[in-house]
């Protein structure tokens, strides 16, 4: 393993024994006399004269911590890898992941995606990110969530360090405050995809702006339990990030049908919008939706639509908790948009705790019921006709 000295020969040698028996079962060469022949060109007797280009096509193949041994084995692996690996996952290290992260960021710096999320305690620490942003300037998904550690020193040195970012999640690291977040939105202006998912300190008002102001290209955006955004911030979203598909609003307490209206009119690709719990939301929020379907498409745009079934428009709309809504404006949104069901199996409209609209069917539900319900009538028909 990295930092625990050099791997044993004789277990290089059983992995390339393993290595020969899969690459003469994939047809790709010929076994002869324990050695593996090539395209009629290479003959590979040990480890070491594995090819560059086959070594990699290999580790493309492993877990990400075969990978990170490999690059121990020898100069020519370590350069090999460095110079090929473009993802990395890190998930796995339950331990010591802070010093891992410091030995390798120099080590893999043509990094296009790194997951570092950490589903047991938290070791990530600043020196760590700060590496990643000094060393991986190709960086665009990087998951450093539940990473409560991290304090703005990792925001700032992302900012300057890994302008390219397209992804970022850092859910659950509440120790970032909305002035640093703000500080990332001016320099990571290709942001796609954030998730702030319980960040309730940085995901303020203002960062929001920031957002709407840089981060024009934004696709989709994680706010749940962001207790202190409003209707101001969702509304510079909106206006700002136009091309807004997914929108996680749960726990939002302080919004309003305000916030609801401005991405339905300004965001006409959304597709899966989240207001659980989201009590302040009226009947005027969803008529909102049901109505900016024909609003933001012309006519003949909308026939269209229409015919090619449900491409675009809501696919998911979560209003459990939502006690104030009635089924007549639930009802106008469901009817809207053809790829919400509420059917057995589908469910994509989710109600859950609202008693009230349990009338409220999707139209592939409604046929079921419909068809299930001609049935007895028609043998009925059938029997009387025989008779006659």
């Amino acid at each position: 393993m990295v930092g625990q000295g050099n791997i044993k020969t004789e277990d290089l040698n059983l992995c390339f024994e393993k290595l020969m028996m899969f690459a003469s079962a994939s047809g790709g060469s010929a076994s002869v006399g324990g050695k593996m022949k090539m395209e009629g060109r290479v003959m590979i007797t040990d480890w070491k004269d594995i090819p560059i280009e086959l070594l990699l096509q290999i580790l493309a193949l492993v877990d990400d911590q075969t990978v990170i041994t490999a690059s121990g084995v020898c100069s020519g692996w370590r350069d090999a890898v460095c110079l090929g690996l473009t993802r990395l996952s890190l998930s796995w290290c339950t331990k010591n992941m802070n010093s891992l992260v410091l030995s390798l960021a120099p080590k893999f710096t043509r990094l296009q995606t790194l997951i570092l999320r950490q589903d047991h305690k938290p070791q990530l620490q600043d020196n760590a990110v700060e590496s990643i942003a000094n060393f991986c300037h190709d960086l665009q998904v990087l998951d450093l969530s539940k990473s409560f550690k991290l304090s703005d020193r990792s925001l700032y040195a992302l900012a300057h360090g890994c302008p390219n970012l397209t992804k970022l999640n850092i859910s659950g690291c509440s120790a970032f405050s909305d002035i640093a977040l703000e500080y990332l939105a001016g320099f990571c202006r290709k942001l796609e995809a954030l998730n702030l998912c319980g960040c309730g300190r940085s995901a303020s008002d203002r960062a929001l702006q920031a957002i709407g102001h840089y981060c024009s290209q934004l696709q989709s955006l994680n706010l749940g339990w962001c207790e202190d955004v409003s209707d101001v911030g969702v509304m510079c979203l909106a206006h700002g990030c136009p091309d807004l598909r997914t929108v996680d609003l749960c726990g939002c307490v302080l919004i309003s049908d305000d916030s609801v209206i401005a991405l339905a009119n300004r965001c006409p690709h959304l597709q899966s919008l989240d207001l659980y719990y989201c009590k302040n939301i009226t009947d005027r929020a969803m008529y909102s939706l049901a109505q900016s379907v024909v609003k933001n498409k012309p006519a003949a745009m909308w026939e269209s639509r229409k015919a090619r079934n449900d491409e675009e428009g809501l696919r998911t709309l979560n209003i459990s908790q939502c006690t104030a809504l009635t089924p007549s404006a639930v009802q106008a949104v469901c009817d809207s948009f053809p790829a919400l069901h509420t059917c057995s199996g589908r469910h994509s409209l989710i109600i859950s705790g609202c008693l009230n609209l349990t009338s409220v069917h999707c139209a592939c539900a409604v046929q079921a019921h419909r068809t299930a319900n001609a049935f007895p009538h028609s043998a009925h028909g059938t029997n009387e006709r025989g008779l006659g």
